[in-house]
């Protein structure tokens, strides 16, 4: 038994970049754990500076040159930046406030609404209903003090928060500015022959930079056509519900239909059964069918086909690890370890290289 354990410890670490490998992967899950909210600037800095890359890249293949290529991708960032700092944050908090103190008299509509259900079902009683309606007061009560002493919590650390406005723009200008030198520096670290490690780069930074884009593309282009959707039918809270519909892209499957429930209800409260509340069901199934059919297929052509079950196992692992940043990383995440297990060295390819170089020297 300690011989097979042996051999396989010898076969799968025999070359020092396997070592090495994972060496970097369990620190990088140690630092996470440990001080990943330290490291969410950095990190933060490097997403956004992986978005501007491809403006970079595309200035670059147009024969710019590289100090102007990263001027015009860093005025673009800069320009996204404050924008959503100084307009679209506000707007959002100014409707978030407003919807939580609108909630008791929303809940009172709702509890109108729903009372018919006993009348038409056998399914439901008055009693169910309103023991709903207590238990739903009840907790929006419990929310409401939550959001306060949270935000009293929070006050000292909005020093923190306006350094991190200021470090991001700064390590983002670094990140392009230097991203060479960087590069170059980490890899001093690394062996010297790493066919591993290469493969599993090359791998991973195609596709992360393609899928942090297009993600970045798509909350975009499906948040701004909710909300000039959500205004033209002049939907309360707007910005507030486009804003949620554009981050749901970021949790495959499972966002959309989560968003669709406040999408819903706000516009069945708002103009109960009618005709406005049907056109919005109707704009809002095309925007999703648009977004999964048509801006999907275009912003994610060359990312790797995973199966959906993959695709949620990897959110719920990786969300669970670390939220957020988890949740939106769990893509390029599951990438990650599908082109390890890709690149490992086997050893019936070990054999089929040893016998391959053995037919041809005896030829």
């Amino acid at each position: 038994m300690l011989g097979m354990v042996r051999n396989w410890f010898n076969r799968i670490f025999a070359e020092e970049e396997t070592v090495v490998l994972l060496i970097i992967l369990a620190a990088i899950l140690l630092l996470i754990l440990s001080i990943g909210n330290v490291l969410i600037p950095i990190i933060a800095s490097v997403v956004l500076a992986f978005m501007m890359q491809g403006v970079i890249a595309r200035m670059s293949a147009l024969g710019a040159r590289r100090w102007l290529a990263i001027a015009v991708a860093y005025g673009i960032f800069l320009t996204v930046f404050f924008g959503v700092l100084m307009l679209l944050l506000p707007l959002v908090w100014q409707q978030l406030v407003t919807l939580i103190q609108e909630l008791p008299s929303m809940l009172r509509k709702l509890q109108q609404a729903l009372m018919v259900l006993p009348e038409r079902s056998e399914v439901f009683t008055e009693a169910q209903i309103r023991e709903w309606m207590t238990l739903a007061t009840t907790e929006i009560g419990s929310l409401g003090q939550y959001l306060v002493s949270f935000s009293l919590a929070q006050l000292p650390n909005v020093v923190g928060l306006m350094i991190n406005i200021v470090l991001i723009p700064i390590l983002v200008f670094f990140f392009l500015k230097d991203k060479q030198l960087i590069l170059e520096w980490l890899s001093g670290f690394l062996p010297r022959r790493r066919p591993l490690l290469r493969a599993v780069w090359l791998e991973m930074n195609d596709q992360v930079a393609n899928y942090v884009r297009g993600k970045a593309i798509e909350i975009v282009i499906v948040g701004v056509a909710s909300y000039i959707s959500f205004s033209l039918m002049s939907l309360n809270y707007a910005a507030l519900l486009a804003l949620a519909v554009g981050l749901s892209v970021v949790i495959p499957y499972i966002g959309a239909a989560v968003v669709t429930l406040p999408v819903v209800l706000v516009g069945y409260l708002q103009w109960g059964w009618g005709g406005e509340f049907f056109t919005l069901c109707i704009v809002y199934g095309i925007i999703q069918a648009l977004d999964g059919n048509v801006l999907v297929p275009l912003l994610f052509s060359e990312a790797v086909n995973m199966h959906p079950v993959a695709i949620i196992v990897a959110v719920l692992v990786f969300g669970g690890i670390w939220g957020m940043w988890g949740v939106f990383f769990a893509i390029p995440l599951a990438t990650l370890v599908k082109a390890i297990l890709y690149s490992w060295p086997r050893p019936h390819a070990v054999s089929n290289e040893t016998e391959t170089s053995s037919e041809q020297a005896s030829l």
